[in-house]
């Protein structure tokens, strides 16, 4: 299976929703996995599975921050992808 080490900001909306389905509260300490990339740095993350990929996402304050406030984060942004789209909709008589 391939493995994948990426920063939560790079994550899709379905890889997202899954890493706050995985870790609803938050993660513990236990859910960290602690490993050495390819330059020889160690790492720090949590592991999100799908099918094809395991994602290990990296851990940051800011990781925590985006899933405490995952839904009002994604509101935000579909609320302002609809007025974009919305502004692009040409009006016909």
């Amino acid at each position: 299976m391939l493995r994948k080490i990426v920063d939560y900001k790079k994550l899709d909306h379905t890889i997202a929703a899954k890493l706050i389905e995985s870790y609803p509260h938050g993660y513990g300490d236990g859910d960290i996995i602690i490993f050495k990339n390819s330059k020889g740095e160690s790492i720090e993350a949590v592991e999100v599975k799908t099918e094809e990929i395991v994602y290990m996402v990296r851990i940051s304050k800011s990781l925590s921050n985006f899933i405490a406030n995952f839904d009002e984060i994604i509101e935000k942004e579909l609320e302002t992808s609809a007025s974009i789209n919305l502004e692009d909709v040409e009006e016909t008589e």
